[in-house]
């Protein structure tokens, strides 16, 4: 299998919940399964690669056999990261907070422009991960 068009930097997720995730990043953000495989349970996903917002975040579920070194936020009681999405246009924020919480994300912080001349949104996804909208104001 030759790997080619690997991104740079791939945030790697950790759900409960795999291939709901997989549904709900579907519908929330556009997102294309281009590869997912399963445990040998047939439940769990062993592993997932999405293509997002021009980019590419992997993900699976917990499997504790394997000693639990990366957790979902449920169960680690919530996140240490955010996933930051910058888009090229304000109103982009503002489509892509509705579209996500539409889907079942839970608001943040409510699509505003910014100090830093950025329109800037947060939600929560169903399975605990932070993700935020950024693009830059246009300059004066």
């Amino acid at each position: 299998m030759a790997f080619t068009n690997i991104p740079a930097l791939q945030p790697h997720i950790c759900v409960k919940g795999g291939l709901d995730a997989i549904a709900f990043y579907e519908k929330a953000f556009g997102a294309k399964n281009t590869f997912h495989q399963m445990a040998d349970d047939g439940k769990r996903v062993m592993h997932a690669n999405l293509a997002i917002y021009g980019g590419e975040v992997m993900l699976h579920d917990e499997f504790p056999e394997f000693g639990m070194s990366i957790s979902a936020p449920p169960t680690i009681g919530g996140t240490c990261f955010a996933i930051n999405v910058n888009l090229s246009d304000p109103k982009a924020v503002d489509a892509a907070f509705a579209k996500a919480v539409a889907a079942g994300a839970s608001p943040l912080m409510e699509p505003s422009d910014t100090f830093w001349g950025a329109r800037y949104a947060r939600i929560t996804d169903p399975f605990g991960h932070i993700w935020a909208f950024n693009a830059a104001l246009e300059q004066a």
